[in-house]
């Protein structure tokens, strides 16, 4: 874990870091821990829409996707007292990156590709909900999309948190205590 960056304009809390390292999970128990509310950014995406991201990629584009993605994270980094959980890609369009410079956190959470895989394997929604961001999908998509994101997550991170081997519970209280100490 590291800590960077002093208090920002916002007391948004937002979690980045690729698909499968628990943002979602962590979101609910962490805003549990703060008080706060806490809100899937790609499910405000999906409501947005009124189809799935799945639906959205494959009747538009991804910078279809993208375009969505930009108006619902600009509107989530600007409430109060709201843990926000973020798509993996989010970073990647300097928009979002600018919203997120004005919360009080961004939280970049990591594993190794092989316990994401693993993970990705494991989570029947996957599939249904997600889809594959190369021809390959599996394993080389996780190394060929960590090789791209992962330099964004550490330049936008205030805080990063290694979830493997590590409970959702523990990686809140992880974070909890490096916000408040």
């Amino acid at each position: 874990m590291s800590l960077k960056g002093s208090m920002r304009s916002s007391d948004t809390v937002a979690l980045i870091g690729y698909r499968g390292t628990g943002k979602t999970t962590v979101a609910r128990l962490l805003a549990e821990r703060l008080g706060y509310r806490w809100v899937d950014a790609d499910v405000e995406v999906e409501l947005s829409a009124g189809k799935t991201i799945a639906a959205i990629f494959q009747e538009s584009d991804e910078a279809t996707f993208r375009d969505l993605e930009v108006e619902v994270v600009a509107r989530l980094c600007g409430q109060q007292q709201t843990v926000v959980a973020l798509g993996g890609g989010a970073v990647l369009r300097e928009e979002n990156r600018i919203c997120l410079a004005n919360c009080r956190q961004v939280v970049w959470l990591k594993a190794s590709a092989e316990v994401l895989a693993q993970r990705i394997l494991g989570d029947p929604t996957t599939a249904a909900r997600r889809p594959n961001l190369t021809n390959h999908g599996g394993r080389n998509e996780i190394d060929q999309m960590l090789l791209e994101r992962q330099p964004i997550y550490k330049a936008c991170a205030t805080l990063e948190v290694d979830t493997e081997d590590k409970t959702p519970a523990d990686i809140a209280d992880e974070i909890v205590n490096a916000i408040s100490g």
